[in-house]
């Protein structure tokens, strides 16, 4: 857990729990942000309304509904937002820093930098394990191949079978040669 000096106490994992991947990026969506700064998200998107100028598409965009349903979806959400009269908006990392100019309250600019942090923590570890996913794809491709090949042995064995099953009882053939 993170405690700055004025008590407030949020988990990285919370706040990760919170971050989701829509459209090739990661994002935090308007309802958990709100509950965070312990703002009403009416009051949130109030805010952004009014000042939408420092929220050019690529810091915020409002979730479609096919979006907002695979996000529902993937994560198996309670039934709270099932009926909702405005899709959420989704907050790029410098969506959620500009926020902070916005709600212009002390919570707002201290959770803004927790969740900062996170981000950054999360962009670090992507860094330092990009070997892994490099070598977790090169294993996925072997094992891509290997199953072509698995098949085809597989198609032959089966072509193999059936051809013996084809193939005449040798004891009931006439012998050839001499007989006695």
């Amino acid at each position: 857990m993170r405690q700055e000096n004025s008590q407030i106490t949020i988990s990285e994992e919370i706040i990760i729990s919170k971050i989701y991947h829509v459209s090739g990026k990661q994002v935090m969506l308007s309802r958990d942000l709100a509950e965070l700064y312990q703002v009403e998200t009416k009051v949130l998107n109030q805010q952004v309304k009014r000042n939408i100028g420092k929220f050019p598409e690529r810091y915020m965009s409002q979730l479609t509904q096919y979006e907002y349903d695979r996000l529902r979806s993937h994560f198996v959400t309670l039934k709270r937002g099932q009926h909702l009269k405005y899709l959420p908006y989704a907050f790029t990392e410098h969506g959620v820093l500009m926020l902070a100019s916005v709600l212009k309250s002390e919570r707002a600019e201290k959770v803004n930098l927790l969740i900062i942090d996170t981000f950054i923590k999360i962009r670090e570890l992507i860094y330092l394990h990009k070997d892994v996913v490099r070598e977790l794809e090169g294993v996925k491709e072997k094992l891509t191949e290997h199953d072509s090949q698995i098949l085809i042995i597989l198609e032959h064995l089966k072509h193999m079978e059936k051809a013996r099953r084809e193939k005449p009882d040798q004891k009931k053939r006439p012998r050839i040669g001499f007989k006695p």
